[in-house]
């Protein structure tokens, strides 16, 4: 069955508020919400939904309603998905990747993992996050790092993709862990990487857009968060993250530039937080910041 994204074309700020009001008539459900910039220069963005087929009427309804008394006039716009996995098929024959004493491999590298080597199964899928990128790799260098120095009580990896982030956390230190997207597809093929790698409890998976759903409330704070996104979401949710960080906790955030670190570590500072360390892989960076109350 195909999948489809209803939309409307609107400014960023427009956007924004969109997001918003979706979130809160679709935050607890398994609909996958977002903002995509079009233009910038000409302030062009799109806001949103995603959802099988079958389901188009009663979202469509949903989505007019919500927006009808603040955006009127708005066209509400549709889009049929292809059904092709883009992600799997240039994925194909991918090696296995060593980050500090992970291995993340697939299926059929089973054979490359050697003894010491705390190994995570994850073939080319739906969701992104495979290791390869300089980001995983990088966040996966850091994570290693940060929970042997700092045990955490709790994670939540947000954005959470294939799920290896944080599987990576729950192999190191088998404490609950959290793990969220606004995709449901990633957060189902999270759910059963998960599982793969023989972990049946302890990892909790849901769909939930920004910090809107109730998931960060019901599981949070927390001692660790990793978040592997933009640079650009990042900076707008500084304040929103540190709110779920407990005292004294660690971020790790990832998915930034190296041009853009600076401007990410400005604004986590000035949410409270201090920046440890900076890695750098591919061009991509891995930052670790720490809440000032930690001793």
């Amino acid at each position: 069955m195909s999948e489809l994204r209803l939309f409307v074309t609107v400014t960023e700020r427009e956007s924004e508020d969109i997001l918003e009001l979706l979130s809160l008539c679709f935050g607890e459900e398994d609909y996958a919400i977002g903002t995509t910039e079009i233009d910038e220069k000409a302030d062009r963005w799109e806001a949103s939904i995603y959802m099988m087929l079958a389901d188009e009427d009663e979202v469509r309804a949903r989505f007019a309603e919500t927006i009808a008394e603040s955006y009127p006039t708005l066209e509400i716009e549709r889009e049929v998905l292809p059904d092709i996995d883009w992600i799997a098929k240039s994925l194909e024959g991918l090696k296995p990747v060593r980050a500090g004493r992970f291995l993340v491999h697939g299926s059929h590298d089973r054979d490359k993992v050697r003894s010491g080597d705390l190994a995570i199964e994850i073939d080319a899928g739906q969701a992104f996050g495979t290791g390869h990128h300089g980001t995983t790799a990088g966040c996966l260098e850091v994570i290693e790092s940060v929970v042997r120095a700092h045990p955490p009580r709790d994670a939540l990896d947000l954005g959470t993709g294939s799920g290896v982030l944080a599987i990576a956390v729950y192999k190191l230190r088998k404490i609950p862990v959290l793990a969220t997207d606004i995709d449901p597809i990633a957060t189902r093929v999270a759910r059963e990487n998960a599982k793969l790698n023989g972990i049946s409890a302890g990892m909790s998976f849901e769909t939930a857009p920004g910090f809107y759903s109730a998931a960060f409330r019901r599981h949070g704070p927390f001692d660790l968060i990793i978040a592997n996104i933009l640079a650009r979401p990042l900076i707008k949710m500084a304040p929103q993250l540190v709110t779920h960080l407990s005292p004294g906790g660690d971020v790790i955030l990832s998915g930034i530039l190296a041009s853009q670190r600076w401007k990410v570590i400005a604004a986590y500072s000035g949410a409270g937080l201090a920046h440890v360390k900076t890695i750098w892989r591919n061009g991509w960076v891995t930052i670790h910041l720490r809440h000032e109350a930690r001793s």
